[in-house]
């Protein structure tokens, strides 16, 4: 199995900063003393190129990113101040969906141990994200002939506003987003289809409703390739999460989306999207459950 790292592409944080960057090293490092992978399993993806990142975002916006040109304000939106060292972690963290879709056609899945910046909209960023890993990498895939029509999964703890905003009318590109009804953003998009969970949802109502939500979801998408944000904030004891998941739910909710992807032959890119739980050994934990299920799924 495939994994993309950008974890050393380092961004500086202001002092107190609430998002926890240093999972990501750390789910590497977890995954490699793991035994179960070996340091050739890791990649260091390219850079997403602006051609690639212009079928998602406008052309406005990526040069003010690139060239540092985004005010106060739009800093604050995306809650990172600008550096170069920001512009080329976002580009490496959509590039590394990118290449993960494009190994899971080969290994059936692949993953990229960051992405799932979902709250990227084509003009602007904010909640952590700038650039739009997953609308970028289905455009992707569908520009190099890979896949005609892509399924996006998201069960982040939050909705994916802005890939449902970038890829409105798009019936090619299916975009599922299970999330809690209460939690940011505040102001909800339209995916084509949204679960929305009360808060303190436990684990048997999540999962029937989304098992309801892959059936509606892979029926009227007829996926080519699924996209999978496994987020780990829909957790108990997330900061952020607002739900109520246990370990055993969150992994049970990983077999349901690889089950239902292997059943119907597709193939499946995963990104790791939120997880701040108040013990970060436990967001670290989640993503690597989430990483050694697909892997042992598709031995």
């Amino acid at each position: 199995m495939r994994l993309f790292y950008t974890d050393i592409f380092v961004l500086p944080l202001p002092p107190g900063h609430r998002f926890p960057m240093e999972k990501y090293a750390r789910l590497r490092q977890a995954l490699l003393a793991s035994g179960d992978f070996s340091a050739s399993d890791f990649h260091l993806p390219p850079a997403a190129s602006d051609e690639e990142l212009l079928r998602a975002h406008d052309a406005d916006y990526l040069h003010r990113v690139c060239c540092g040109q985004l005010d106060e304000k739009a800093q604050k939106a995306i809650g990172f101040p600008w550096t170069a060292a920001m512009v080329e972690r976002s580009r490496r963290s959509a590039g590394a969906t990118i290449s993960a879709c494009r190994a899971a056609f080969t290994d059936g899945v692949a993953a990229n141990l960051a992405g799932g910046t979902h709250h990227a909209f084509r003009d602007h960023g904010e909640g952590f994200c700038v650039f739009n890993d997953a609308a970028v990498a289905a455009r992707a895939m569908q520009a190099e002939g890979r896949a005609g029509r892509v399924l996006i999964v998201d069960c982040d703890v939050h909705q994916g506003n802005g890939t449902a905003a970038i890829l409105r009318g798009d019936d090619s590109i299916f975009t599922f987003s299970i999330h809690g009804a209460r939690n940011y953003p505040f102001t909800k998009e339209e995916s084509d289809l949204d679960i929305e969970l009360p808060d303190g949802c436990t684990d048997d109502a999540y999962l029937l409703q989304l098992a309801h939500g892959l059936d509606t979801a892979f029926d009227l998408a007829r996926p080519e390739l699924v996209i999978y944000l496994a987020g780990a904030d829909p957790y108990h004891d997330d900061r952020l999460g607002r739900l109520g998941l246990s370990f055993a739910g969150l992994r049970e909710r990983d077999r349901q989306v690889f089950g239902r992807c292997r059943a119907s032959g597709v193939p499946v890119a995963l990104a790791m999207a939120g997880g701040y739980a108040r013990n970060i050994d436990d967001t670290v934990a989640i993503h690597g459950a989430t990483i050694a299920l697909a892997r042992a799924m598709w031995r």
